[in-house]
């Protein structure tokens, strides 16, 4: 479904992509892990186009689409991005927030896609909350709205960038949930998380980024169990024990 391809990226002097290369499959759920730093957001803000790579290829299906001549919004349209804030318009109810998106960009219904979202809303628990505004809601049931919202425009990939790491403990199982739901329907994520039990869980590829690089990428047995690469070993030993 998606590959990039030798993808570099610097910011001023500052190499944050070194030559990083990946496939996704369709289906599949990959979870980036590594420390503050290592690139793992700016690899997700690239295959979403939210940064224009300095060297390299991105394809997703059969397009280039790191091609200057790309459309990045017609793109962004097939790869929603959930970010760890949860970017909910305030002054928008929860609905507003959900439904602006399929009708100002795929020319949508608004009657269509009032119903799509309502039936979301209650898929993630929230079906009484669609009159609500942002800042009457937990940390919580915002990340599930904000997913709701990626998830209202019907993605062909989904990416999320530590999701959980601005929440309170208590509240990431309800955001954690509604992503076992979404892998159970067979939608393509890639996420990068600091949640290394349900990484383990979840993903079928784990990718451990360092410096700028994949250091390593295997099944999630294979990288808890017997990582190949000392890094590897030593993140995990500290993020497990």
């Amino acid at each position: 479904m998606l590959r990039a391809d030798a993808v570099r990226k610097s910011f001023g002097d500052h190499e944050v992509l070194k030559g990083v290369s990946l496939d996704i499959t369709a289906g599949e759920v990959v979870c980036l892990i590594g420390a503050s730093g290592s690139g793992k957001s700016t690899l997700l803000r690239c295959l979403n186009l939210l940064e224009q790579v300095d060297d390299g290829d991105i394809w997703f299906g059969d397009r280039e689409i790191t091609d200057p001549r790309v459309d990045a919004d017609a793109v962004r349209r097939d790869i929603g991005i959930v970010f760890q804030a949860y970017n909910l318009f305030p002054h928008l109810t929860v609905e507003q927030n959900i439904v602006l998106g399929p009708v100002k960009s795929r020319g949508e219904s608004r009657e269509a896609a009032r119903t799509r979202a309502h039936t979301l809303l209650e898929r993630v628990g929230l079906a009484d909350r669609a009159g609500a505004y942002p800042d009457a809601m937990s940390g919580g049931q915002q990340q599930r709205v904000a997913l709701v919202r990626a998830i209202a425009m019907q993605p062909r990939l989904l990416l999320l960038d530590e999701i959980t790491s601005a929440l309170d403990p208590m509240l990431v199982g309800e955001v954690l949930d509604v992503i076992r739901d979404l892998r159970a329907e067979g939608m393509t994520i890639v996420m990068a998380t600091h949640e290394m039990t349900f990484a383990r869980e979840v993903s079928d590829r784990i990718v451990f980024m360092a410096d700028g690089r994949i250091e390593e990428s295997g099944t999630p047995e294979q990288m808890f169990t017997a990582p190949r690469s000392p890094r590897t070993a030593e993140f995990l030993a500290r993020h497990l024990s």
